[in-house]
């Protein structure tokens, strides 16, 4: 009974090492699925940077332009009021 005993441990310690396996590869294929998800959201949230950097750019450079368009018609209002004063006081 001997070898029939150690027979059943080793198989049954075989066995649970193979359990023991497929918990690892089942963890680790899940570890896997959740990398490549965080790696997926990150390059979403990378072009949403650049997406949003580009638009922040935009804007600044439409801000720019509407305060020189600003400036240019302050300075021509100043000129015709300018201009009206002297023809009344005339």
């Amino acid at each position: 009974m001997t070898g029939d005993t150690t027979l059943r441990e080793v198989i049954g310690r075989l066995g649970r090492a193979i359990d023991t396996l497929e918990g690892a590869v089942a963890a680790r294929l899940e570890h896997d699925q959740d990398y490549g998800e965080a790696e997926a959201e990150v390059q979403r949230m990378n072009a949403d940077r650049a997406r949003l950097a580009q638009e922040l750019d935009n804007s600044e450079a439409r801000a720019e332009r509407l305060e020189e368009a600003n400036k240019e018609v302050s300075r021509r209002l100043v000129t015709a009021m300018e201009t009206i004063r002297a023809v009344l006081d005339r």
